[in-house]
């Protein structure tokens, strides 16, 4: 039985390089087996009408199709409609996306087929691991914008196991596709943003994504598309995603809460260590019941606001309340040890002394804060593993 797949190739004023392109394409096709493999070409209704060529090339190869937009829809536009058609009518398990002139190499498709065989969701043509490249002649201008464009969306990304995430050239199974296509259907991945944007839902939902060198070549005849707009859709995409996808974490909800919590905790020490009567009793004293009191404070604030919003996907039922309240208690145990003694150690050792003020509010911070804040921090490390692991664990 043989598997399905569909090139597809979005063009626009492509009219001198699709007959190149497709009739290299075609040629690769003759010497693989196993594959039906077809080209669908997605034209943007074309000034040049590139549309006629393709028309004229489907009557002598059936196996060439054409997808007519009736306006231009960019080239995430475009590659949506073709997947939507390849998948759909065409009946393909896999396509790929093709430059109309013939940048991508096509003698590579063979090791892209092979990578899906062997259970790959989805292949990646790279121009950056080893025995990939650039065009020689291209600009250090333009070899520094995709260079150093592709580094900067894997440390914005914080991913650095894809080495081109600008790379027009994959190859994405169907259930890829279905996974990932719902999220692009908006204007902001009508044009190159579409590329990112893709790979990376495909990245966080888990699928298995290999990649193959290859060589970019620059095109012969015609004009890029790619104008300003270009790097600053690109740089406004990615930082937003990323800052979405941390607000969205669990770690920032739970920092954020911490912050809350502590907050709360350094708040009612200055309160507590006012309220409660001056007394020592060896390392019993007033600052000592001053922080348990204030640590207590934050415990109820923190258990209230993870149970609502932390952990709202693994929200307690209402009859847990209470036990887990206690347990949330005894979790937190570790953070208070931590705390208490180094409010003990620090008060010991350094003692209670300012050791500034604050300008305009004229507040003065001593060491007794410092301990405090310190405590916090170390005490919110012990208070993340305790939560997952015990009150909110995975149902």
């Amino acid at each position: 039985m043989q598997h399905s797949a569909v090139v597809i190739i979005p063009t626009y004023n492509e009219r001198e390089n699709i007959e190149r392109t497709v009739t290299a394409l075609l040629k690769v096709f003759r010497d693989i087996t196993g594959w039906q493999l077809r080209i669908l070409v997605v034209d943007d209704t074309s000034p040049d009408k590139t549309y006629e060529v393709v028309h004229e090339l489907h009557k002598v190869h059936p196996e060439v199709e054409l997808l007519l937009n009736k306006k231009k829809s960019g080239l995430g536009g475009a590659y949506l409609v073709g997947m939507a058609h390849a998948f759909g009518p065409m009946g393909a398990e896999v396509v790929f996306e093709f430059d109309a002139d013939l940048s991508h190499d096509a003698t590579k498709i063979p090791l892209f087929l092979k990578e899906i065989e062997q259970g790959a969701d989805m292949v990646l043509g790279s121009r950056y691991m080893p025995g990939g490249g650039i065009p020689q002649n291209w600009g250090w201008h333009r070899k520094l914008l995709s260079g150093l464009g592709n580094i900067v969306i894997m440390v914005v990304f914080t991913r650095f196991t894809i080495r081109d995430w600008t790379s027009g050239y994959r190859a994405i199974t169907k259930r890829v596709y279905e996974a990932v296509h719902a999220y692009l259907h908006s204007e902001r991945f009508s044009g190159y943003t579409f590329q990112i944007g893709f790979l990376y839902r495909a990245v966080q939902l888990g699928f298995t994504i290999k990649q193959i060198p290859y060589v970019f070549a620059d095109r012969i005849k015609g004009y890029s598309k790619i104008g300003p707009e270009y790097i600053k859709n690109n740089l406004l995409f990615i930082f937003r995603v990323r800052l979405q996808e941390i607000i969205a974490s669990r770690i920032f909800k739970f920092l954020v809460v911490g912050a809350t919590g502590a907050a709360v905790q350094l708040s009612s020490l200055m309160l507590y260590r006012w309220l409660v009567p001056s007394f020592e009793y060896g390392f019993l004293t007033t600052f000592f019941a001053a922080s348990f009191l204030s640590i207590e404070s934050a415990i109820i604030i923190n258990f209230i606001l993870n149970n609502g919003w932390t952990f709202a996907d693994r929200k307690l039922e209402q009859g847990q309340y209470v036990w887990k309240f206690l347990q949330f208690n005894l979790t937190s145990i570790g953070s208070i040890v931590i705390q208490l003694a180094l409010a003990a150690v620090g008060e010991a050792t350094i003692g209670l002394r300012p050791l500034f003020t604050l300008p305009i509010i004229a507040y003065t911070v001593e060491t007794g804060l410092v301990f405090a804040i310190t405590g916090i921090l170390l005490g919110m490390g012990w208070n993340f593993f305790a939560y997952n692991k015990f009150i909110w664990k995975k149902k």
